[in-house]
Protein backbone atom coordinates (compact mmCIF):
# COMPACT_ATOMS: atom_id res chain seq x y z
CA UNK A 1 0.00 0.00 0.00
CA UNK A 2 2.79 2.37 0.91
CA UNK A 3 4.58 1.65 -2.35
CA UNK A 4 1.43 2.40 -4.35
CA UNK A 5 0.87 5.68 -2.49
CA UNK A 6 4.44 6.56 -3.36
CA UNK A 7 3.62 5.76 -7.00
CA UNK A 8 0.56 8.03 -6.90
CA UNK A 9 2.71 10.79 -5.44
CA UNK A 10 5.18 10.33 -8.28
CA UNK A 11 2.36 10.48 -10.85
CA UNK A 12 0.40 13.46 -9.58
CA UNK A 13 2.47 15.44 -7.07
CA UNK A 14 5.98 15.29 -8.47
CA UNK A 15 6.37 17.85 -11.21
CA UNK A 16 3.15 19.50 -10.01
CA UNK A 17 1.23 17.38 -12.49
CA UNK A 18 -1.94 17.69 -10.40
CA UNK A 19 -2.15 21.21 -11.79
CA UNK A 20 -3.07 19.75 -15.17
CA UNK A 21 -6.07 18.10 -13.52
CA UNK A 22 -7.10 21.33 -11.79
CA UNK A 23 -6.73 23.23 -15.05
CA UNK A 24 -8.80 20.61 -16.86
CA UNK A 25 -11.44 20.66 -14.13
CA UNK A 26 -11.79 24.45 -14.32
CA UNK A 27 -11.99 24.30 -18.12
CA UNK A 28 -14.60 21.52 -18.20
CA UNK A 29 -16.83 23.11 -15.56
CA UNK A 30 -16.50 26.56 -17.13
CA UNK A 31 -17.33 25.35 -20.64
CA UNK A 32 -20.28 23.36 -19.29
CA UNK A 33 -21.70 26.39 -17.45
CA UNK A 34 -21.23 28.67 -20.47
CA UNK A 35 -22.75 26.11 -22.86
CA UNK A 36 -25.69 25.41 -20.56
CA UNK A 37 -26.63 29.10 -20.35
CA UNK A 38 -26.13 29.57 -24.09
CA UNK A 39 -28.07 26.39 -24.85
CA UNK A 40 -31.05 27.32 -22.69
CA UNK A 41 -31.34 30.87 -24.03
CA UNK A 42 -30.96 29.84 -27.68
CA UNK A 43 -33.01 26.70 -27.07
CA UNK A 44 -35.97 28.76 -25.83
CA UNK A 45 -35.71 30.90 -28.98
CA UNK A 46 -35.65 27.82 -31.22
CA UNK A 47 -38.56 26.27 -29.29
CA UNK A 48 -40.65 29.38 -29.88
CA UNK A 49 -39.80 29.24 -33.59
CA UNK A 50 -40.79 25.57 -33.56
CA UNK A 51 -44.20 26.51 -32.17
CA UNK A 52 -44.70 29.29 -34.71
CA UNK A 53 -46.64 28.19 -37.82
CA UNK A 54 -44.76 30.73 -39.93
CA UNK A 55 -41.18 29.92 -38.87
CA UNK A 56 -41.64 26.30 -37.84
CA UNK A 57 -39.67 25.00 -40.84
CA UNK A 58 -36.57 26.98 -39.85
CA UNK A 59 -36.55 25.43 -36.38
CA UNK A 60 -37.15 21.93 -37.75
CA UNK A 61 -34.23 22.25 -40.20
CA UNK A 62 -31.96 23.55 -37.44
CA UNK A 63 -32.92 20.84 -34.95
CA UNK A 64 -32.59 18.04 -37.52
CA UNK A 65 -29.18 19.35 -38.64
CA UNK A 66 -27.75 19.64 -35.13
CA UNK A 67 -29.20 16.40 -33.78
CA UNK A 68 -28.27 14.54 -36.97
CA UNK A 69 -24.53 15.28 -36.78
CA UNK A 70 -22.02 14.27 -34.07
CA UNK A 71 -20.95 16.89 -31.55
CA UNK A 72 -17.30 16.34 -32.45
CA UNK A 73 -18.02 17.19 -36.11
CA UNK A 74 -19.80 20.38 -35.09
CA UNK A 75 -16.88 21.30 -32.83
CA UNK A 76 -14.32 20.77 -35.59
CA UNK A 77 -16.38 22.64 -38.20
CA UNK A 78 -16.84 25.59 -35.88
CA UNK A 79 -13.16 25.71 -34.89
CA UNK A 80 -11.56 24.99 -38.28
CA UNK A 81 -14.02 26.54 -40.74
CA UNK A 82 -16.43 29.05 -39.23
CA UNK A 83 -13.95 30.60 -36.79
CA UNK A 84 -10.86 29.81 -38.89
CA UNK A 85 -10.25 33.51 -39.50
CA UNK A 86 -10.29 34.30 -35.78
CA UNK A 87 -7.00 32.71 -34.71
CA UNK A 88 -6.89 34.70 -31.48
CA UNK A 89 -10.31 33.51 -30.39
CA UNK A 90 -9.99 31.57 -27.09
CA UNK A 91 -10.60 27.83 -27.33
CA UNK A 92 -12.86 28.18 -24.29
CA UNK A 93 -15.21 30.46 -26.25
CA UNK A 94 -15.15 28.31 -29.39
CA UNK A 95 -15.93 25.19 -27.35
CA UNK A 96 -18.63 26.97 -25.33
CA UNK A 97 -20.42 28.16 -28.46
CA UNK A 98 -20.10 24.75 -30.15
CA UNK A 99 -21.49 22.82 -27.21
CA UNK A 100 -24.12 25.51 -26.61
CA UNK A 101 -25.35 25.19 -30.20
CA UNK A 102 -25.43 21.41 -29.88
CA UNK A 103 -27.32 21.57 -26.59
CA UNK A 104 -29.80 24.19 -27.84
CA UNK A 105 -31.35 21.75 -30.33
CA UNK A 106 -32.09 19.22 -27.59
CA UNK A 107 -33.22 21.90 -25.15
CA UNK A 108 -35.56 23.32 -27.81
CA UNK A 109 -37.31 19.98 -28.24
CA UNK A 110 -37.52 19.48 -24.48
CA UNK A 111 -39.07 22.92 -24.01
CA UNK A 112 -41.42 22.48 -26.97
CA UNK A 113 -42.68 19.20 -25.53
CA UNK A 114 -43.15 20.86 -22.14
CA UNK A 115 -45.12 23.76 -23.60
CA UNK A 116 -47.29 21.55 -25.77
CA UNK A 117 -47.96 19.35 -22.74
CA UNK A 118 -49.61 22.22 -20.87
CA UNK A 119 -53.33 22.82 -20.93
CA UNK A 120 -54.15 25.03 -23.92
CA UNK A 121 -56.55 26.91 -21.69
CA UNK A 122 -53.53 28.54 -20.01
CA UNK A 123 -52.73 30.56 -23.13
CA UNK A 124 -56.37 31.31 -23.85
CA UNK A 125 -56.89 32.58 -20.30
CA UNK A 126 -53.75 34.73 -20.51
CA UNK A 127 -54.86 36.29 -23.80
CA UNK A 128 -58.32 36.86 -22.37
CA UNK A 129 -56.71 38.85 -19.55
CA UNK A 130 -55.18 41.16 -22.14
CA UNK A 131 -51.66 39.71 -22.30
CA UNK A 132 -49.85 39.73 -25.61
CA UNK A 133 -48.55 36.40 -26.94
CA UNK A 134 -44.91 37.12 -25.96
CA UNK A 135 -45.96 38.28 -22.48
CA UNK A 136 -48.16 35.21 -21.95
CA UNK A 137 -45.27 32.96 -22.97
CA UNK A 138 -42.83 34.78 -20.68
CA UNK A 139 -45.04 35.17 -17.61
CA UNK A 140 -47.30 32.11 -17.71
CA UNK A 141 -46.38 29.36 -20.16
CA UNK A 142 -42.57 29.10 -20.04
CA UNK A 143 -42.28 29.19 -16.18
CA UNK A 144 -44.78 26.33 -15.92
CA UNK A 145 -43.06 24.41 -18.72
CA UNK A 146 -39.65 24.79 -17.03
CA UNK A 147 -40.98 23.17 -13.85
CA UNK A 148 -42.37 20.29 -15.87
CA UNK A 149 -39.28 19.66 -17.97
CA UNK A 150 -36.61 20.25 -15.32
CA UNK A 151 -35.69 16.52 -14.97
CA UNK A 152 -35.11 16.30 -18.73
CA UNK A 153 -33.02 19.47 -18.65
CA UNK A 154 -30.91 18.05 -15.83
CA UNK A 155 -30.19 14.98 -17.95
CA UNK A 156 -29.20 17.21 -20.87
CA UNK A 157 -26.82 19.26 -18.71
CA UNK A 158 -25.20 16.08 -17.36
CA UNK A 159 -24.71 14.91 -20.95
CA UNK A 160 -23.26 18.31 -21.78
CA UNK A 161 -20.72 18.00 -18.96
CA UNK A 162 -19.52 14.64 -20.28
CA UNK A 163 -19.44 15.90 -23.88
CA UNK A 164 -16.75 18.42 -22.97
CA UNK A 165 -14.32 15.49 -22.97
CA UNK A 166 -13.98 15.84 -26.77
CA UNK A 167 -12.66 19.41 -26.62
CA UNK A 168 -9.12 18.05 -26.85
CA UNK A 169 -9.73 17.71 -30.61
CA UNK A 170 -9.27 21.49 -30.93
CA UNK A 171 -6.49 21.78 -28.36
CA UNK A 172 -8.50 22.47 -25.22
CA UNK A 173 -7.10 21.11 -21.96
CA UNK A 174 -10.15 19.54 -20.35
CA UNK A 175 -10.16 16.74 -17.77
CA UNK A 176 -9.56 13.97 -20.29
CA UNK A 177 -6.81 15.91 -22.02
CA UNK A 178 -5.12 16.52 -18.66
CA UNK A 179 -5.11 12.75 -18.06
CA UNK A 180 -3.48 12.21 -21.45
CA UNK A 181 -0.79 14.80 -20.66
CA UNK A 182 0.03 13.11 -17.35
CA UNK A 183 0.12 9.71 -19.07
CA UNK A 184 2.55 11.02 -21.71
CA UNK A 185 4.89 12.24 -18.96
CA UNK A 186 4.68 9.29 -16.56
CA UNK A 187 3.75 6.37 -18.84
CA UNK A 188 0.98 5.52 -16.36
CA UNK A 189 -2.37 5.38 -18.15
CA UNK A 190 -4.68 3.77 -15.60
CA UNK A 191 -4.38 6.12 -12.63
CA UNK A 192 -4.97 9.41 -14.50
CA UNK A 193 -8.02 7.97 -16.26
CA UNK A 194 -9.42 6.59 -12.99
CA UNK A 195 -8.94 9.97 -11.34
CA UNK A 196 -10.70 11.77 -14.20
CA UNK A 197 -13.54 9.24 -14.13
CA UNK A 198 -13.92 9.74 -10.38
CA UNK A 199 -13.99 13.53 -10.81
CA UNK A 200 -16.71 13.26 -13.46
CA UNK A 201 -18.70 10.97 -11.16
CA UNK A 202 -18.42 13.42 -8.26
CA UNK A 203 -19.34 16.38 -10.48
CA UNK A 204 -22.42 14.61 -11.82
CA UNK A 205 -23.43 13.64 -8.27
CA UNK A 206 -23.06 17.21 -6.99
CA UNK A 207 -24.89 18.67 -9.97
CA UNK A 208 -27.72 16.15 -9.69
CA UNK A 209 -28.15 16.88 -5.98
CA UNK A 210 -28.26 20.64 -6.61
CA UNK A 211 -30.80 20.30 -9.39
CA UNK A 212 -32.98 17.99 -7.30
CA UNK A 213 -33.01 20.69 -4.66
CA UNK A 214 -34.01 23.27 -7.27
CA UNK A 215 -36.67 20.94 -8.62
CA UNK A 216 -38.06 20.38 -5.12
CA UNK A 217 -38.10 24.12 -4.46
CA UNK A 218 -39.98 24.83 -7.69
CA UNK A 219 -42.50 22.07 -7.03
CA UNK A 220 -43.33 23.61 -3.64
CA UNK A 221 -44.19 26.98 -5.18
Amino acid sequence: MGDYLSTLKTIFIDGYRYQYVLQGLAFSVGVTAFSAIFGVIFGIFIALLRLSPRFKWIAICYIDLIRGTPAVVQLLVLANIIFAGFRDMPIFLVAGIAFGINSSAYVAEIIRAGIEGLDKGQMEASRALGMSYPMAMKEVIIPQAIRKILPALVSEFITLLKETSIVGFIGGVDLLRSANIITSQTYRGVEPLLLVGLIYLVLVGIFTKIMRGVEKGLSNK
